[in-house]
């Protein structure tokens, strides 16, 4: 027995020996703005625990010569849609994640996902998948503004017109744990486009005040200067996406400098592409950059975001230009990747990253020649660690590049036969899920109304209403998510088909969505209820072990109304 607690405790130290790493005679750029040092960095288990340039390496340390390389601390993305594929092919939400380590981006913030969508998220990522720090914002918005376009339903984004809904839309979203609050507040779609509604200042306050008390920041989607002013007064945490319709005057400055409100640019996706570009676009470049020199030139408190997933805006690749960018306005390299590091830590209240130095987590990126003189340098990235793990750069490379959908670490099991037939209190599905409703995108989209009613005593069923919009395609759907946020992979393997009761007034497709695909059957429904059998076979070849979701899809020509009843809807063997 004391041999086996002998030989127990030497594994346990040669662990412990095997955390620790001292790098040695880089370059060390601490993210604070300081002009780079040659120092030792000392990293032991998750920490940095010392770094200087007369640092005491205890006996057995592994020992890294980064001589010739510069150290900085991981990259910051505060503005990111992991859920968007910026264009790319076969860019999943695991591979986004991917993507980011392999560029030295060790924590972003995702814009893109809705609440139903945080805990299956957080569960992943805590079951090991690789992934940098993500922070996860709940979205809102006015009726008809910036953020509800997307044909992606009334709960991916919540609608608060007073400050007495903006209240309790944080009160009820604040249930679902968000990191922090995202909020469109400004309509300017930049000269090309007709404008949004934007959000009232009274309106943000109340918001801004409820999420302080609740202890979640908030940040803006705001483009002019005369809603940068209202956002500063209100108190928000970070405006984000740049000035782009004027250039900043003194007083406008001194407000968002007065408020100590974050400014978050995101050139990198407001940069003009190919010959033929829009005046407007043009425009509002010539603005952006000369905003980003008078942010500099202020001290504006100036983070890191790119609006990566968008198009053109690839996930990873997009931060580091994003700095580029940042230099090519003014700002010195070392500014710049202050930006990226410890100002958007900063920003965060993340106070536990972003900085080399002692207590720090040790969050580390190594790139090959010096960043400070050639901001480009940056791209040469040759080691990457979180949390004092060294990341295999290959591994997810290679991860990144393979077909197909990622393997998850978890998934939702396999599939009961009752999905959901409409009589749970909660009013969500017998699944624990949430129903969604998706339409065209455009602020001319299809109008829906939906509700569970009485099919009898005792019996509920439910009623879809749909005004079709005035577009070539119109499209009203009910989504039943098989998970929760249609986030983990369900299993329906098990069964041969999709059974349901409906009524309605025509033909409609059911549609399946499964990890990396998706396919539709078409079925009738008349004024009387009828049960619907749908093979699986009806859809191609789908992956019954990775389905995600159902989708009950209207369509009809523009203008017209339709209806659909549901009831029972169930897998059959």
């Amino acid at each position: 027995m004391a041999r086996r607690l002998f030989l127990a405790f030497l594994l346990f130290a040669a662990s412990l020996a095997a955390q620790r790493l001292a790098i040695t005679r880089a370059l060390v750029i601490d993210g604070s703005g300081a002009a780079p040092r040659r120092m030792t960095v000392l990293i032991d288990g998750d920490r940095i625990a010392a770094a200087g340039e007369n640092v005491a390496i205890p006996p057995g340390t592994q020992t890294l010569n980064a001589e010739g390389h510069t150290l900085l601390p991981g990259l910051f993305d505060l503005h990111t849609h992991l859920l968007a594929t910026g264009g790319a092919k076969d860019v999943d939400w695991a591979k986004a994640l991917k993507l980011y380590l392999a560029h030295g981006v060790t924590t972003v913030v995702d814009l893109s996902t809705y609440p139903e969508q945080f805990e299956p998220m957080r569960r992943l990522l805590a079951a090991g998948l690789d992934a940098p720090r993500v922070l996860m914002a709940a979205r809102f918005t006015t009726p008809l503004g910036h953020g509800m376009e997307g044909g992606r339903g009334d709960f991916h984004t919540q609608l608060a017109l007073t400050p007495r809904e903006a209240r309790n839309a944080v009160r009820r979203i604040a249930l679902y744990k968000p990191d922090l609050l995202k909020v469109f507040t400004d309509g300017w779609r930049y000269g090309a486009d007709p404008d949004m509604t934007s959000m009232e200042e009274a309106t943000l306050r109340a918001l801004v005040e409820e999420a302080h008390k609740l202890g979640l920041k908030v940040v803006t989607h705001t483009v002019t200067v005369r809603r940068a002013r209202e956002a500063a007064r209100a108190g928000v945490d970070v405006i984000g996406h740049g000035i782009g319709d004027a250039v900043l005057d003194p007083e406008s400055l001194g407000q968002i400098l007065s408020a100590r409100t974050g400014y978050v640019q995101t050139l990198a996706v407001y940069e003009p592409r190919g010959e033929k570009v829009h005046p407007a676009r043009q425009r509002r470049w010539a603005h952006l950059m000369a905003n980003c020199a008078l942010a500099r030139a202020a001290r504006l408190p100036a983070g890191a975001g790119t609006d990566a997933g968008m198009p053109g805006t690839p996930h990873g690749e997009s931060t580091l230009h994003e700095l580029e960018l940042m230099v090519n306005c003014g700002f010195t390299p070392v500014e710049a990747i202050a930006a990226a590091t410890g100002v958007s830590a900063r920003l965060l209240g993340a106070e536990d990253r972003g900085r080399i130095e002692p207590g720090k987590l040790a969050d580390l990126v190594l790139v090959q020649g010096n960043p400070a003189e050639r901001i480009s340098d940056i791209r040469r990235l040759k080691r990457v660690w979180l949390g004092g793990r060294e990341l295999n750069r290959g591994q997810l490379l290679a991860a990144i590049a393979r077909p197909g959908p990622s393997p998850l670490p978890l998934t939702g099991g396999p599939a009961p036969e009752l999905l959901d037939d409409f009589e749970s209190e909660s009013g969500r599905s017998r699944l624990d899920t949430l129903w969604l409703n998706r339409t065209d995108p455009g602020l001319n989209f299809t109008r829906m109304s939906y509700q569970r009613i009485w099919r009898a005593p005792g019996d509920r069923h439910l009623a879809v209403l749909a005004e079709m919009s005035d577009k070539e395609r119109p499209l009203a759907a009910m989504t039943l998510p098989l998970s929760k946020g249609a986030v983990l992979p369900v299993d329906v393997s098990a069964w041969r088909g999709i059974e349901f009761e409906a009524r309605g007034d025509g033909m409609y497709q059911l549609l399946l969505r499964w990890r990396g695909g998706e396919a539709q059957a078409p079925f009738e429904a008349g004024p009387e209820w009828r049960r619907v059998r749908i093979p699986f076979s009806s859809f191609g070849q789908p992956d019954l072990k990775e389905t995600i979701a159902l989708e009950f899809v209207i369509s009809r020509p523009a203008g017209q109304k339709a209806f659909l009843a549901l009831d029972n809807v169930r897998l059959y063997r």
